[in-house]
This record gives structure tokens, C-alpha cells and sequence, in this order.
């Protein structure tokens, strides 16, 4: 930034301004916990000089609260990939299980929406497509925040509930199964060339619950990618305009995640995962009869309150992934 012209530079001047804000937010939090520490341990010499029990007690406190807080900075530090900082596009699609399945989802769905409010996450439901009886057959959201990618990259793969079934009139034991898929969004800077004539752009009417809130108009928006084949749909606006615009942002984060493989197979590497969605494929399982249990099979992590995982508390599993992948 001291160079003459380094305010002429227009777009890679911001460019290395956004990179120094990254850094800045990486190096400052480590620079603070060294400042508290060095206090605490001026603080320490004055206690032990006094014998002050009450001081004691209150520095245990602070020691506790830089413990706590160093070990999710260290948690911070594995988030260093080249996408983690990104936000996240998460798709959720049922598997075998039909009914049950498609239950799955939709309990899926809510245990992430739970999980990125906690974290301070907004998301944004974008392509929804009910189930037969219930639950969803799949749904794709955008979870928008720092490290987005980074935390959700760990859930990509098969996940298989097993429960005695709430739409089986016998009560017997059913396995379902679901997949889930993660894509980092690319950003605005990033150009991926995408040519009009490759597109087949579809309309149709957005499915809903119906009753007044029903969509008249066909405002869902389905884009083909031709010489690829891939197919990325957004129903969740009332305005066709904008729903083709966050198809084509799906699509664009698709088509450089595949560039990406293809040079580099770095993020192939997180989506071996992406197996048929049945049996032997799991990557965790969660457990509702005849025991209450979560495993994660990348990593032995064992949860026994299934209910806590379900309302989002999903951050052990996340970071015992990042920690073996480390």
C-alpha cells in the first residue's frame, strides 16, 4: 500500500484491500488474547505476592472464559481453504425411503436452518419441491456469512436416520436416507463466462401449499446448461427476473466448482461423498430406536442427545472433520 501508485491500481487495489481486511480479521483476535494473557500474568505475580483468594478466583474465571475462546480460534485457523470464507449453496435431495425419506429432509433442512441462525447466518430458501404425503423431496437454501462454505463443506455426504416410523400404522423400525451437497458461491470478482446460446431457460408455475398465497404466474425459472447437461431451478421469487438471477448465480458457482475439480481436484476431494444414497454410503447416522445415538462414521464422533443434533448443535461433528482433515 506504500507504493506510489498503489491507489491507481482500481480493481486490484481493491482486491489486495480486501485480502488485508481478511488477515487483519485473522491476525486480530490472536493479537488480543496475547495482550490478555500478558495482563493475566502481571495479575498472576500480584496474587501470589498478596495472597489474595478472591483475586485468585476471578482470574480462574478470565483463564476459562481465553480457553475458550483460543480453542475456537483454533477451530478458526482449519477454516484456511481457498473457498471456506464463502458463503454456502446447500442442496438436500431424499433417498431410499420414500415417504420416510422425504420426512428426512425436511428434518434436515430445519436442523441447518437452526444451526446457521445460531451462528448469525441469513438464509435463503431458493428451490423447494414438497413430497407426495410429506416432508420435501428436495431443497436447496444459501447460507450467507463468514466461513459459511468452511463449516458446511464437513456435512457434504449420505445421512441416515433410523426410527420407529410416524406414517407406518404398524409402528415398525424404518431407515431412511438423504443426501447432502455443498458449493461454494463465487463471488461477484471471480468472471465465469457463460454463453446465452449454451442456456435453455424454462418457466413454470412455483409449487406451494396453494390457497390465497398460490403463485398465478409462471414466475419459477429452470436453467439448462446444455453442453453440460446441468440443471439449476429458483421459485422462491414472485418476480421471474429475480429468480433467473439467482439461477444463474447457482449456475455460475457450479460451473467454476467444476472447473476448479478439473485443474486442481481440491474440491473433488470433499465431494467423494457423493455416493448412491442407500445403504454403505453414510457418513453419519443418527440413531432414534432402539437406542438414542449420532455417529459420524469419518470420524467415531458419538452424540447420545439425537434431539439436541436436530435443533443444529451440529458444531462437534463439523469440528472433528475439520480437525481429522487437518
Amino acid at each position: 500500500m506504500l507504493e506510489p501508485h498503489f491507489w491507481e491500481g482500481g480493481e486490484t487495489t481493491q482486491k489486495i484491500l480486501k485480502e488485508r481486511t481478511s488477515l487483519l480479521d485473522n491476525l486480530s483476535p490472536w493479537q488480543q488474547e496475547k495482550k490478555d494473557i500478558e495482563e493475566m500474568e502481571i495479575l498472576l505475580q500480584l496474587i501470589e505476592e498478596q495472597q489474595d483468594e478472591k483475586e485468585a478466583q476471578e482470574l480462574l474465571g478470565r483463564i476459562e472464559k481465553r480457553e475458550e475462546a483460543i480453542d475456537q480460534m483454533e477451530f478458526r485457523r482449519m477454516l484456511g481453504g481457498e473457498h471456506d470464507e464463502r458463503n454456502a449453496i446447500v442442496s438436500i435431495n431424499a433417498g431410499a425411503g420414500g415417504t420416510e425419506a422425504q420426512d428426512w429432509v425436511e428434518m434436515l433442512l430445519r436442523m441447518y436452518l437452526r444451526w446457521a441462525e445460531d451462528k448469525g447466518y441469513r438464509t435463503e430458501i431458493i428451490d423447494i419441491l414438497s413430497g407426495d404425503e410429506a416432508g420435501l423431496k428436495n431443497v436447496t437454501f444459501t447460507a450467507n456469512g463468514r466461513y459459511a462454505y468452511g463449516y458446511l463443506k464437513a456435512e457434504v455426504g449420505i445421512h441416515r436416520l433410523v426410527r420407529i416410523s410416524p406414517f407406518d400404522a404398524g409402528a415398525r423400525r424404518h431407515t431412511s436416507f438423504a443426501s447432502v451437497f455443498v458449493i461454494p458461491e463465487v463471488p461477484d470478482d471471480i468472471v465465469i463466462e457463460v454463453d446465452e446460446k449454451d442456456l435453455r431457460i424454462d418457466t413454470f408455475r412455483s409449487s406451494g401449499a396453494g390457497g390465497q398465497h398460490v403463485n398465478k404466474t409462471d414466475s419459477a425459472v429452470r436453467i439448462t446448461h446444455l453442453p453440460t447437461g446441468m440443471v439449476v431451478q429458483c421459485q422462491n421469487e414472485r418476480s421471474q427476473h429475480k429468480n433467473k438471477a439467482t439461477a444463474l448465480k447457482i449456475l455460475r458457482a457450479r460451473l467454476y466448482e467444476k472447473e476448479m475439480k478439473e485443474k486442481t481436484e481440491k474440491l473433488g476431494e470433499l465431494h467423494n461423498n457423493k455416493k448412491e444414497i442407500a445403504w454403505g454410503s453414510q457418513i453419519r447416522s443418527y440413531i432414534m430406536h432402539p437406542y438414542k445415538m449420532v455417529k459420524d462414521h469419518r470420524t467415531d464422533t458419538v452424540i447420545h442427545q439425537v434431539d439436541r443434533v436436530l435443533d443444529g448443535e451440529i458444531d462437534d461433528f463439523m469440528k472433528a472433520y475439520l480437525l481429522n482433515a487437518a
